[in-house]
């Protein structure tokens, strides 16, 4: 049980991020010239081998500290509100605290993707310390199987640690969608997440091969009953997973290159995690004439998007600035989703 002091200060620390969320929202409305939402990899190695993953390797060195200083002050530069540390694991980086204290020194928001399996109590006591404000781990299965390890049974002590420790915000996501043994599992996740005072969302995932398929009776029964308890999630844009589920194409503004970057180990921005490769230019040659040129190019990829973080940033603009297709010489024609 905590004591009434520890929920005092994490009720606080909710009321400051909701602000702080609010007026960047208001300030994304009054200019459409800055990022809302970056992610960034420290390092691309990771600890696991989720046989669905492409974002990782098991070799890669972590990205010198310097240059993730450069990085991240280059994305304040350029107005960023929220920048995601990702992988990878990005725990693997042995000096993550000070990147995430760089982002915080710099006015954004700092954010966390992990597979939480190095999530002891002196580690997120460090994270506390370093100022995050919110971390996000997907747990795919029940129990590990050979698709993927990240299961309840391995990582329930270390929610308990979060649930104990943690003075920021949680959220946990289960997935349905290929690859999935038992749909039911997400179900014994997300109960478990609000069980533990966390957030619960569900995202649909591809299989080992790349591939998307609409849902089967079963994974869209647990899918809807997901949604009815994402009541404390982080995010309510359903429209775009639930055409997903259904191998409906969504029509939208995807504004990735501009309102969302993706930042590589090398330092490149990318559409996302899934059409790395354009634009490809340098973060540190980066400008708002890039910010601008690609918030209004249309992405050829965006009606079978599964990319939530994109969906959520672009939605804030769907009602203003009409796209259009990129010029064939720019390389747009050449996109190829890696997914």
């Amino acid at each position: 049980m905590l004591s009434t002091r520890t929920q005092l200060r994490r009720r606080l620390k909710q009321v400051y991020r909701d602000f702080r969320g609010a007026r960047e929202i208001l300030r994304a409305l009054l200019s459409t010239d800055h990022p809302l939402l970056a992610h960034i990899i420290p390092i691309r190695r990771c600890n696991l081998a989720c046989e669905y993953c492409n974002e990782f390797d098991d070799f890669s060195k972590p990205v010198a500290l310097a240059e993730m200083f450069r990085r991240i002050d280059k994305l304040a530069a350029l107005g960023t509100s929220v920048i995601t540390i990702s992988g990878g694991e990005p725990l693997l980086h042995p000096e993550l605290d000070d990147i995430i204290r760089r982002i915080r020194k710099n006015g954004m928001v700092a954010g966390l993707i992990t597979n939480g399996y190095l999530l002891v109590a002196e580690r997120i006591e460090r994270l506390n310390r370093a100022g995050l404000e919110w971390l996000q781990i997907s747990i795919d299965n029940v129990t590990p199987d050979d698709v993927s390890k990240k299961s309840l049974k391995v990582l329930d002590k270390k929610l308990e640690n979060l649930a104990e420790h943690a003075d920021f915000h949680v959220n946990i996501n289960s997935v349905v969608g290929g690859g999935v043994k038992n749909p039911q599992d997400a179900l014994t996740i997300g109960k478990r997440a609000l069980e533990l005072g966390f957030s619960s969302t569900i995202g649909i995932i591809h299989d080992g091969d790349g591939q998307l398929q609409p849902l089967n009776e079963e994974e869209r029964s647990v899918y809807h009953a997901m949604k009815s308890m994402e009541k404390r999630s982080f995010t309510r844009i359903n429209a775009f997973q639930d055409n997903i589920a259904q191998g409906r194409p969504n029509q939208w503004r995807c504004r990735s290159g501009a309102r969302y970057l993706y930042i590589c180990e090398d330092g490149l921005v990318h559409y996302c995690s899934q059409q790395r490769g354009y634009p490809g230019v340098p973060l540190e040659n980066y400008t708002v004439a890039d910010i601008r040129r690609e918030y209004v190019t249309e992405k050829s990829c965006a009606p079978h998007c599964t990319v939530s973080c994109v969906h959520q940033v672009s939605v804030l603009d769907s009602w203003r600035a009409p796209q259009h297709p990129a010029p064939v010489s720019a390389g747009a024609g050449g996109l190829v989703q890696i997914e």
